[in-house]
C-alpha cells in the first residue's frame, strides 16, 4: 500500500528527501492500510524542535467506535536529531517548505512518510514541466520506448 502526493512534483523542486516515521492512533492506521488519506494542501511545520504533518485527511475508520480518530488533527513524524536540525535550518530559509511526498506501510508493517524539503517553482518552470511530460508521452507513443 503507497500513497503518492503527485501534486507537490508539480508545484515544488525537492533538493533532498527524508524517510519519517508517523506516530498514528489505531483506528488512522486501519485506515491508512485500506488506502483511505488524501494529500491535500498538507505541509509540515516545526513546534517546539519536533516536526508535525498539517492538515493530512485520514478519513475515519469505517469500523470504528466512539474512540475513532479526527481526520485532520496534527501528527507527529519522527526523525533523528541531525535530520530534524537540518530541516529546521532549512525551512527557515525564504522559498523553502517541507512537503509531505509518500505515505506507505514499511516490510515491519510501521507507517512511513517520504517528505521533501522543496523550493516552490514559478508559473514557467510548470509549463516547462508539463512541456517535457506531453514529449515524453509522444515519443513513448510513436516510437514504443
Amino acid at each position: 500500500m503507497e500513497l503518492n502526493n503527485k501534486k507537490a512534483y508539480y508545484e515544488y523542486f525537492f533538493e533532498a528527501t527524508f524517510t519519517a516515521g508517523i506516530v498514528l492512533a489505531g483506528t488512522e492506521i486501519k485506515s491508512l492500510r485500506t488506502g483511505k488519506a488524501s494529500f491535500n494542501d498538507s505541509y509540515c511545520i516545526f513546534d517546539k524542535g519536533e516536526l508535525f504533518v498539517k492538515s493530512l485527511h485520514i478519513s475515519e475508520y469505517a469500523f470504528g467506535t466512539y474512540s475513532n480518530h479526527e481526520p485532520l488533527q496534527e501528527r507527529k513524524l519522527l526523525l533523528n536529531k541531525k535530520e530534524l536540525k537540518k530541516l529546521e535550518e532549512k525551512s527557515k530559509e525564504k522559498g523553502y517548505s517541507i512537503i509531505p511526498l509518500k505515505i506507505f506501510i514499511n516490510e515491519k508493517g510501521f507507517a512511513k512518510m517520504d517528505i521533501g524539503l522543496g523550493k516552490g517553482k514559478k508559473n514557467f518552470d510548470k509549463r516547462e514541466t508539463i512541456k517535457s511530460r506531453e514529449n515524453d508521452r509522444d515519443l513513448k507513443r510513436n516510437y514504443g520506448l
